[in-house]
């Protein structure tokens, strides 16, 4: 094994950076919202703070706590998100704009599907690591991962949120691409997705509409109702221009977009720092993006290779799906831009999983420049 060395400084400045901006932009975009409906304009801000101290926590001790222990934990982690995923379905489940996806602790709220993510990202990454001369076979390495796939997947689309189980299911179907499963497995497993995703969005009226909507938001029959979101998020980005209308000054996060520090922070960034921001916090993910993937390349042994490629998979495709949303690149769907969103949940499992990257960094052999 490599010798451990420092944490990669570039990652954790970037992840810290994003984090930052995160803070900022969630105060700005929730003010409104929070005075209305909380009678205290910091609300949301305080909430994100302390999920943003508790983050840190988690990724300096991950970034300190050795990633092999991750693979001999592996199948542990994964029954504990499972466990947690299923705890939706008891009274401590609570269900929230017409899902059930959260778990009521009293004193906070928990999402479980963000668990269930980093979950199946470690399991899956030890299991391939350990049936790396087996995984082309169908029985041995294909359709046990079909089953880990459709486990984590399945839970995730039993709670009525398609865009994280697609997030999900994308970012295991690269890692299963990168561990060299047979291409024809992958082919069946892209087309089995594909019809499932199909049939997720026949079987709801919302999803249909929301199609319909993707194709002209400005349409007179879908503008005030289902395409909505995607009319404001346009004006919110139109509006900004190349500097922005200035930090706090947005007009959109007026009660036009709902929950503008959630799903739609992007277009909050993009009316209020403008497309100089957006360029920016772009920029800052790509920096991520690109450090993980020289800590994934220069790791020896194959789970560190793999965990490091489904995190930084996880970062890009979600990041992605946020940004393509907010610029009505595709269908409107509600899902958090890492780092940054508004939810304690996610922005912890987030830190999380960047101390893990930074943990493998310490012992991957590739020149930090």
């Amino acid at each position: 094994m490599a010798k451990k060395r420092a944490s990669d400084f570039t990652l954790m400045i970037a992840v810290i950076l994003l984090v930052c901006i995160g803070i900022i932009m969630v105060f700005s975009s929730s003010w409104p919202d929070a005075l209305y409906s909380k009678k205290d304009g910091y609300h949301f801000l305080k909430k994100q703070l302390v999920a943003s101290a508790i983050g840190l926590v988690a990724m300096i001790f991950f970034m300190n706590f050795n990633y092999w222990n991750l693979d001999k934990l592996a199948r542990l982690i994964f029954t504990a998100s499972i466990v947690l995923g299923l705890l939706i379905y008891t009274p401590l489940g609570m269900e929230a704009n017409g899902a059930r996806r959260w778990i009521n602790l009293g004193f906070t709220t928990f999402m479980p599907s963000d668990a269930i993510k980093l979950g199946s990202i470690i399991y899956l990454s030890s299991f391939l690591a350990k049936r790396k001369d087996s995984i082309k076979k169908f029985t041995k390495g294909f359709i046990p991962s079909m089953v880990i796939i459709g486990i984590a997947c399945g839970l995730i689309i039993l709670q009525k949120d398609l865009s994280t189980s697609a997030t999900l299911g994308l970012t295991l179907f690269i890692l299963l691409f990168v561990s060299g499963v047979n291409i024809f497995h992958l082919s069946f497993l892209a087309i089995l997705g594909g019809a499932a995703g199909f049939l997720a969005i026949l079987g709801e009226e919302f999803r249909r509409k929301r199609i319909l909507a993707f194709l002209d938001p400005f349409a007179p029959e879908v503008r005030d109702n289902v395409g909505y979101q995607a009319v404001q998020s346009l004006y919110a980005l139109g509006s900004g221009g190349l500097f922005g209308l200035g930090l706090g000054k947005s007009r959109q996060k007026f009660f036009y977009i709902p929950e503008p520090y959630n799903d739609f922070i992007f277009a909050i960034i993009g009316e209020e720092l403008g497309f100089l921001g957006c360029v920016t916090v772009m920029l800052l993910i790509l920096l991520i993006i690109w450090r993980g993937l020289r800590i994934a390349l220069g790791t020896k042994d194959l789970f560190g290779c793999y965990l490091a490629t489904g995190i930084v998979s996880l970062i890009t495709v979600q990041s992605l799906i946020h940004i393509a949303v907010v610029t009505s690149s595709m269908p409107t769907t509600g899902i958090t831009l890492p780092f940054i969103s508004f939810g304690g949940t996610s922005l912890m499992m987030y830190m999380a999983a960047a101390g893990i990257l930074l943990n493998i960094s310490r012992h991957s052999e590739l020149d930090r420049s």
